[in-house]
């Protein structure tokens, strides 16, 4: 797994005469985009975490591109008129950390290559071509163990060529290190040298191999000339390419499992490994790092993962977190509240249930006066109710509970990742949520955020639970790096993937995207005259509970075959005295895509005379 990639872009671009006069090489558009940002883009789908740029001729394009991908560290290169692509390199070097993608910044290509060289078992590794006739070939050559033994544009001085340069290599921080000694000792004499040319002159004493695949779909461009070949001859096929290999698209306004990227999904595709081996572990500690820090303090909450459901996080987070003579109160408010309540009778807990109205918004007075009533040592509530959409105001709701001395947990599923979240600010000691649902990874991780002192306080109570004790797993995660039971391995790393994207599009960005969809749908069922169950100004914009038309031809099975035809997944209600289905806003859904499915519920609702 290559955690980081460095792009050298120093350069002039000067082949390209006036066009790159203002601009940086790397910004000339193939298809409407740039060719660096179109690479950004690869390297964040094959899981790359961070993208080392080196500029120098017009660098403040880079800066502003940086500003849009949150990954993208930039490194200038001052003196890149007097240097080359070493020159640039060597600048970057002290930010590379471990073994990392180099790339040149004018290239159009296959992501294939970078799942190629990920998948390469060999440290230092230069990805090479077949025969290209792009007339400014690199040829490079090897010995009888695959190791580069030449470089040269001049085919004459290679004498078995085992393949052309493309520009994508991975090579580990020794490495580097050994290429950035070599230029500074060299420097005085080899200034403009290339890092291809380092590699040769590293390569002798620490091997660095040749990957060829044959007929790669791959380009430079340095020149007009290169330029239209890329457009008419290269990029087609990369299309091709990449659209064959796209997973079939189903929206899902189901309510969870959601949409997720065909990166996440491909995510789940990596070597075999035993999860007890530090490196898996490392995984899963940033992992359980990054979901900390999505909604809270990491030196104050740590978070506990386990293979389940969200479902099976809340009966982590209720077994475990209430003390053994302890009481609970629970807010009943709609399915999965009254979920949390079944879950602790189960568990033979005392508990009083506060019952609500499933569509209104709750009586704050009642809740506390029933919270004063009686000595509670623990309270839970659903933060965004599943079941109708309804949003329960935990800011005051939450800080009411801790004035009367309870600890806080919280079903936070629906809320977690698609809108912004302090844990410390809302006085939620624990929040259940899942792999999946906004995050956009693949179900299957359930987790808890737990505040450290309040987790602390479970060290010597008896366990209600052995496979989902919180204190248990926190102790053994800690001590050892793993989980006590075998996890999902390639739901991690699905999950991983998740959390690039997610910090790449930010919360508050996923949160505007997900009220962009939401009053979308809220305009077209006022245009088709369809009710929602909750007020506007009561809903998460997560959920839409919509009332079921007043038509004996109205007919949910034949509604969502109707859609599923057409690749939308919709979901019936859930509460068993009012009739309603649910639309979600959920995982990897677009403002298009919802466009398109208030079309579809227009032309079905048309068809039964409601509209």
């Amino acid at each position: 797994m290559i955690r980081q990639a460095v792009i050298m872009a120093g350069g002039l671009g000067s082949r390209f005469g006036g066009r790159t006069k203002a601009m940086p090489k790397g910004f000339i558009e193939i298809d409407g985009t740039a060719m660096v940002e179109r690479s950004v883009q690869k390297l964040i789908a094959a899981g790359v975490e961070e993208i080392i740029i080196g500029t120098g001729h017009c660098y403040e394009y880079y800066d502003e591109l940086a500003k849009k991908y949150h990954c993208i560290r930039t490194v200038r290169n001052v003196n890149y008129q007097n240097t080359s692509s070493m020159g640039t390199l060597e600048v970057c070097a002290p930010f590379v950390k471990d073994t990392a993608l180099l790339l040149e910044s004018d290239l159009l290509y296959d992501s294939i290559g970078l799942f190629a060289l990920d998948n390469d078992s060999r440290k230092n590794v230069i990805l090479a071509s077949g025969k290209t006739n792009s007339e400014d070939e690199v040829y490079l050559e090897t010995d009888e163990n695959g190791v580069l033994s030449g470089v040269s544009k001049n085919k004459d001085e290679i004498r078995n060529v085992a393949g052309e340069l493309v520009g994508i290599s991975k090579v580990s921080k020794e490495f580097l290190d050994k290429m950035v000694d070599f230029y500074g000792k060299t420097r005085a004499e080899n200034a403009k040298i290339d890092y291809e040319t380092v590699f040769k002159k590293i390569a002798k004493d620490d091997p660095i191999y040749v990957h060829k695949i044959e007929y790669y779909a791959w380009t430079e461009i340095d020149d007009e000339a290169m330029l239209t070949r890329a457009n008419t001859l290269i990029y087609p096929r990369i299309k091709e390419n990449e659209e064959l290999r796209k997973v079939q698209r189903e929206v899902l306004l189901n309510p969870g499992p959601s949409t997720t990227t065909d990166s996440v999904k491909y995510a789940q595709v990596v070597k075999d490994i035993c999860p007890r081996e530090l490196e898996f572990g490392n995984l899963m500690e940033k992992v359980s790092e990054d979901l900390t820090s999505f909604v809270a303090n990491p030196e104050k909450y740590t978070t506990v993962m386990f293979g389940c459901s969200g479902t099976g996080a809340d009966e982590a987070m209720i077994s475990s977190c209430v003390p053994p003579d302890g009481k609970l109160l629970v807010v009943d408010n709609g399915s999965y509240g009254a979920r949390l309540a079944k879950i602790a009778s189960v568990y033979g807990i005392e508990t009083d249930v506060f019952k609500s109205s499933t569509y209104e918004p709750i009586d704050l007075e009642a809740l506390e006066n029933q919270m004063k009533s009686k000595k509670y040592t623990t309270f839970a509530v659903v933060y965004h109710e599943t079941t109708t959409g309804l949003l329960n105001p935990l800011e005051k709701i939450c800080p009411m509970a801790k004035k009367y001395g309870m600890t806080t947990v919280c079903d936070i599923v629906s809320a977690y990742a698609g809108m912004p979240i302090d844990m410390e600010k809302l006085q939620i000691d624990f929040g259940a949520a899942t792999s999946n649902k906004h995050i956009g990874g693949m179900a299957g991780i359930g987790f808890v955020v737990c505040k450290k002192d309040e987790l602390l306080k479970q060290k010597d109570w008896p366990m209600r639970n052995y496979y989902l004790n919180l204190f248990d797993q926190y102790k053994y995660f800690e001590e050892t790096k793993q989980t006590r039971f075998t996890p999902p391995v390639q739901t991690f790393y699905a999950l991983r993937q998740a959390i690039i994207e997610t910090k790449q599009e930010t919360i508050e960005k996923r949160f505007e995207r997900f009220t962009e969809c939401w009053k979308i749908l809220v305009n077209a069922l006022k245009e088709i005259g369809l009710k929602m169950l909750v007020k506007e100004e009561n809903q998460s914009h997560f959920i839409t509970a919509i009332l079921i038309p007043e038509t004996p031809a109205y007919d949910f099975n034949k509604m969502h075959d109707f859609a599923r035809g057409q690749g939308f997944t919709i979901y019936p209600g859930k509460l068993g005295n009012i009739d309603t289905f649910r639309i979600a806003n959920m995982g990897d859904i677009k403002p298009e895509e919802m466009r398109r499915f208030t079309e579809i519920l227009k032309e079905y609702m048309k068809s039964i005379g409601v509209c």
